[in-house]
């Protein structure tokens, strides 16, 4: 994406895309909204009548909402798979607390004199509740509902990591390619669509005595209208299931790429690495957007598709480093490169096999590699001073630096904070230009593509060329950010396309260009 892009270009360029996950967030909202209020209003009467089970109806609900998002939706994922259910579940668990708690707060608060005067008049419990309570604490509970909305728009955009879509995908996706227009085109449609949904039950919230038992009426035959957007946006008709990364969405040499050069037009939903390789294992996918050093190909039995028209430029990992620290440090850069060249495409495989699938930790698959190779040095003092190390959230990433952290503890007098875990490449790049970190390891096809973003005619004669990529890329590091891009390690973790190697063999699809043929006729 060129950086000179606006954003209004961007979301005019986008607006298909833009409206059908809108409608997807606006969807998801309402549909674990409706079920909140259709569990949740009745379960805070019931506590009103019933005051033992108050205390543990809202404590549980009060530690859901303690339950970080991601982690939530991890728990739901082994139980309830991927696409909407397990988001839209862990949507109405974390709405439940408000909608309980301010129904409880509105028909506790209602005045006791206006209730012994309905008892007085000859009122049921029943007509009681709907004729007096529910309609005195309306305020109270609509408050409530306000506030689980908001919540759910928010919380909402984590969909995009279990393939639920939502505007979660051009957020995530920004934040993996560096891509400001990107993130901003899903925050702000979502930040709008928080406000809106506030301002429109505010004026619900208001409504006089005489409307509320007909808004409380209205209200589930609503929330169900608007639930129905989520299953307006269609895909496309193909049998085949895709599953690509936010990334994998935006980039040229990913979705954008597979449609300009190969024509490929697949159902696709948008999913996180951390879910995907064990969904097309469990075929709830077909194909998904993997990469080539995966441990997961071997622990899952997947093939990846020959890129028959080389869309993937080489990605080959080198450490990039700040200028000043090496300046500072010089006998960094030396132990830094002493990887290089020592891992290929089969041994970064191996050691993320070891850690994807047989659970063993980062730490320990680094030093059994250095020990193998001769490499390993028990740590110094590292009284010199402190060096600062990087990640993405992706095994391979944790291992090598590991190793890095090891080679600088054995081999220099300094000492290793390690930030893992730090996310997408923007993340990782803006820490390590605006000083937070002073390496990380890096891919000479994401930084060509997702940082420098050269013009197309440039990448098309770069993408073919492992030399000229790199050569292009150390030199544009140093030139625009002041970073030195190392010896390369070894290995080139490139972007693949990835099938059940059993679905392939029977389907006959050995390449990219095959599976295009296979939808062609799929479609016909």
């Amino acid at each position: 994406m060129d950086h000179t892009e606006s954003l209004w270009s961007f979301m005019d360029q986008q607006s298909a895309k833009l409206l059908q996950q809108t409608m997807q967030h606006i969807g998801l909202t309402f549909i674990s909204l409706f079920i909140t209020v259709l569990i949740g209003l009745p379960l805070g009467v019931y506590i009103t009548r019933n005051k033992r089970a108050a205390g543990l109806v809202l404590g549980f609900a009060g530690v859901l909402q303690t339950i970080p998002s991601i982690a939530l939706l991890g728990f739901l994922i082994p139980v309830l798979g991927i696409g909407p259910i397990p988001a839209i579940t862990a949507l109405f668990l974390y709405a439940l607390l408000p909608v309980i708690r301010n129904t409880y707060t509105g028909i506790i608060g209602v005045d006791p004199g206006v209730k012994e005067a309905a008892l007085a008049m000859g009122m049921t419990g029943w007509q009681r509740l709907f004729r007096v309570d529910l309609v005195l604490a309306f305020p109270v509970i609509m408050a409530g509902i306000r506030t689980a909305t908001v919540i759910n728009v928010g919380v909402g955009t984590l969909a995009a990591y279990i393939a639920a879509g939502g505007l979660g995908e051009f957020i995530f996706g920004g934040i993996a390619l560096n891509n400001t227009n990107m993130i901003l085109a899903g925050a702000i449609p979502a930040a709008l669509l928080a406000i809106l949904l506030d301002f429109l039950l505010s004026l619900v919230q208001r409504a006089g005595n005489r409307s509320r038992r007909f808004t409380l009426g209205l209200l589930p035959l609503v929330l169900l209208l608007f639930s129905s957007f989520y299953v307006l946006p269609l895909g496309y008709s193909s049998r085949l299931l895709a599953g690509f990364t936010p990334e994998f969405m935006g980039r040229r040499d990913g979705d954008i790429g597979l449609r300009a050069v190969y024509g490929l037009e697949i159902r696709t939903v948008v999913i996180s690495d951390a879910v995907m390789y064990k969904a097309i294992f469990n075929k709830k996918l077909d194909v998904i957007s993997g990469y080539s050093t995966d441990g997961r190909l071997k622990a899952y039995d997947l093939v990846t598709l020959d890129d028959d028209k080389k869309i993937f430029p080489p990605y080959y990992a080198a450490p990039v480093v700040r200028d000043a620290v090496l300046e500072k440090y010089p006998e960094l850069g030396p132990v830094l490169n002493m990887l290089a060249g020592r891992i290929n495409d089969s041994i970064m495989t191996e050691l993320n096999y070891e850690v994807e699938y047989l659970n063993r930790s980062p730490a320990q698959c680094a030093r059994d590699f250095l020990v193998k190779q001769g490499l390993y040095k028990a740590p110094r003092n590292g009284a010199r001073g402190i060096v600062r190390l990087g990640s993405k959230i992706f095994p391979e990433q944790y291992i090598l630096t590991e190793m890095y952290a090891m080679l600088v503890r054995g081999y220099t007098d300094l000492e290793v904070s390690s930030k893992t875990g730090l996310g997408g490449t923007k993340i990782c790049f803006e820490a390590l230009t605006h000083d937070q970190i002073d390496m990380y390891p890096e891919y000479t096809g994401t930084a060509l593509l997702a940082i420098l973003q050269p013009p197309l005619a440039e990448t098309g004669r770069l993408t073919g060329n492992r030399d000229s990529v790199y050569n292009y890329v150390r030199d544009a590091m140093q030139r625009d950010y002041h970073l030195s891009w190392l010896s390369p390690i070894g290995f080139n973790n490139a972007y693949a396309l990835m099938m059940r190697r059993g679905q392939a063999r029977q389907l006959r699809i050995k390449t990219i260009t095959d599976l295009t043929n296979y939808l062609k006729k799929d479609r016909s």
